[in-house]
């Protein structure tokens, strides 16, 4: 008898953010009081304004079909924005609206790959990059980064990753897991290669609004027509007005690109949520208030565990300059001893500071860096304090056996 699922569903990987997230909800749900630094989510609530909109549609009887590719009015405002934010000149039809930024990620690989077809992929990734790319009967080319490129893609790394195959490059700044944002020379310089080597960008772009400091965000695609034409930018609305759950995202790009992702969008979804797609009408047409008072607390959480974490021991951490993620490395603790049991990886390091101290966290090897751990700071200031006192627990009771070895 044959198997009974393919051989594409049977070569994807679990998401890991998803697997300790359940885990900690389960714990949670017998009564344990457990600190998930896992959630990819803002924990705000999504503004009453935006859920006054969707309410509105709902009773003015707003839950019908909409065009596969999104009601016109969502599609100006989205191209306003763009404009308004980005410096990007689109029409409403280059615009496809989706069920969430990872399924407009889905087409675009849809659209984009042929059988065998290469992507490449810089880590740290978002987990759901390479698996997406092999749903879609693509190989994920991994590009390796680290201190020495501030663990961002440049140059001579693309050039590396580069063959006869390479179809389309994974720009994702602010990056999920490390908050890395790519400046303006950076971009161009990949953006020249691209050029040069009739490539396509996808640039994922979620966490555009949630940036620190001196940092700002640039979209590739602003940087001139011919890149323009080689980009399909990705966005959505759940980072930026916690709205996860909602599952509106976008993209723009060339007419081509747009027409066969709506086309393939008709079949698959029909349309994106008719009520949501009022609601983020609504959120990027009022005041952006909300958005900014969203950041500032991001910011201060930045900060506070940037200062915690670089005062533990064996522990050290990428600086964040967007998103809401700390990427901690913990290759110091691997070799300890933990109740009779050696740390050797991030998911046994995972394991035991969730079932012992009660903290959650994701282990690194789902983002392409097995010697880190991600921490996310979309949960209150009260419960990363405590998270971090527990996590520094459990950091005292590995030190003993490293220092009786040493000595």
């Amino acid at each position: 008898m044959s198997a009974a699922i393919s051989r594409k569903a049977a070569s994807i990987n679990p998401s890991s953010t998803l697997a300790i997230t359940a885990r900690a909800k389960e714990l949670v749900n017998q009564g344990v009081d457990v600190i998930g630094f896992g959630a990819g989510e803002p924990d705000f609530d999504t503004p009453e304004h935006i859920k006054e909109a969707a309410v509105a549609a709902i009773r003015s009887g707003f839950t019908k079909y909409t065009p596969p590719n999104g009601m016109q009015e969502l599609r100006e405002a989205i191209c306003e924005k763009l404009e308004r934010d980005n410096g990007l000149n689109y029409s409403p039809e280059q615009i496809v609206v989706s069920n969430g930024a990872k399924h407009s990620l889905d087409n675009v690989f849809a659209v984009l790959l042929n059988e065998g077809d290469e992507v490449i992929i810089p880590t740290p990734y978002w987990v759901s990059y390479p698996e997406l790319v092999k749903l879609n009967s693509g190989t994920p080319v991994v590009a390796e980064t680290g201190k020495e490129t501030d663990h961002k893609l440049n140059g001579h790394k693309l050039k590396e990753a580069l063959t006869p195959r390479t179809r389309a490059l994974i720009i994702n700044s602010p990056c999920n897991p490390t908050g890395k944002i790519y400046n303006r020379e950076e971009l161009e310089e990949i953006a020249a290669l691209a050029v040069e080597n009739e490539i396509y960008i996808i640039s994922d772009e979620v966490y555009e609004k949630l940036v620190y400091g001196d940092n700002r965000h640039i979209s590739i695609a602003s940087l001139g027509e011919e890149i323009k034409k080689l980009t399909v930018t990705v966005n959505g609305a759940s980072k930026t007005y916690s709205m996860t759950g909602w599952r509106i995202g976008y993209t723009s790009s060339e007419k081509e690109i747009a027409s066969a992702m709506g086309s393939i969008q008709s079949h698959a979804a029909s349309n994106p949520n008719a009520v949501a797609q009022k609601a983020v009408l609504e959120a990027l047409r009022a005041p952006q208030d909300c958005v900014e008072e969203m950041r500032l607390a991001f910011e201060e959480r930045r900060d506070f565990m940037v200062s915690r974490i670089d005062d533990m021991p064996l522990l050290s951490c990428i600086r964040p300059e967007g998103a809401f993620y700390m990427f901690v490395n913990i290759e110091k603790t691997f070799g300890s001893n933990f109740k009779g049991e050696i740390i050797k990886d991030g998911h046994c390091f995972a394991k035991h500071l969730l079932e012992h101290f009660k903290v959650a966290v994701v282990p690194g090897d789902g983002f392409g860096a097995p010697n880190y751990v991600r921490l996310s700071y979309a949960l209150a200031m009260p419960q990363i304090e405590k998270g971090l006192s527990r996590m520094g627990s459990f950091l005292e009771e590995l030190e003993a056996p490293l220092h009786s070895r040493e000595v």
